[in-house]
């Protein structure tokens, strides 16, 4: 389990799906909005949580195709299925080596760009928080998305479409969990809100995704 976690982790930086392109996306999201909606600080301090988990949540849904993509292409896929190694726990790592690649560093940028939205200091840590306990979410629910359309041409879009209304309880509790941190109200209620998302897509998608690979590789 350790070398395929390696292993997907070596084959996202190498592809072009690691740490730039989701923290560059990021980046250019939070860098525009402010031409469009003005600089006026205390606009940008109100929409800068929902801004923040937007972005962050585009930026983990431009890499979800590459997750089984490129095992699918070179034939890797059928080795994993055959392996000794239940596929659930190879599809729990490969959307480990996602959130490792694309949601963490996202995570860890939000500080330094809540700066540009004007984003109050108090909101920070609750950000940080936010996006820590929502990202992992986004990248198991993004790996069910994948099951369901790998060995699909051109399944982006598809992809897209499929996990946009998956991601939307995910985007509304952390959005709000930072907000509230932001204005200094009681975060408690979205926070476990948040968490249970969490879990629960961790407990039960991998079996989902398991058996959606099982069915595509007949």
């Amino acid at each position: 389990m350790k070398a395929l976690l390696l292993r997907d982790l070596k084959l996202a930086v190498r592809a072009g799906g690691g740490f730039g392109l989701g923290l560059a996306f990021f980046l250019i999201v939070v860098v525009l909005v402010p031409f469009g909606v003005g600089p006026e600080s205390g606009l940008l301090s109100r929409i800068a949580p929902g801004v923040l988990w937007i972005g962050a949540l585009l930026a983990c849904l431009l890499s979800l195709d590459r997750i089984f993509a490129l095992d699918w292409e070179d034939g890797s896929l059928d080795l994993l299925a055959t392996a000794p190694v239940p596929l659930e726990g190879i599809v729990t790592m490969k959307a480990l080596a996602h959130w490792l690649t694309t949601g963490l560093p996202l995570v860890l940028a939000a500080p330094a760009l809540a700066i540009l939205l004007n984003l109050p200091t108090e909101g920070f840590v609750w950000l940080v928080v936010s996006l820590g306990a929502g990202t992992p979410a986004l990248s198991v629910i993004g790996t069910f998305g994948a099951a369901l359309t790998v060995g699909i041409k051109r399944g982006g879009l598809l992809l897209s479409l499929l996990v946009l209304p998956l991601y939307v309880p995910t985007l509304i509790f952390g959005a709000e969990v930072a907000r509230r941190g932001a204005e200094g109200m009681a975060t408690q209620v979205p926070v476990l809100m948040l968490a249970g998302i969490t879990f629960a897509a961790v407990a039960l998608l991998p079996f989902a995704s398991a058996a959606v690979l099982r069915i595509n590789l007949r």
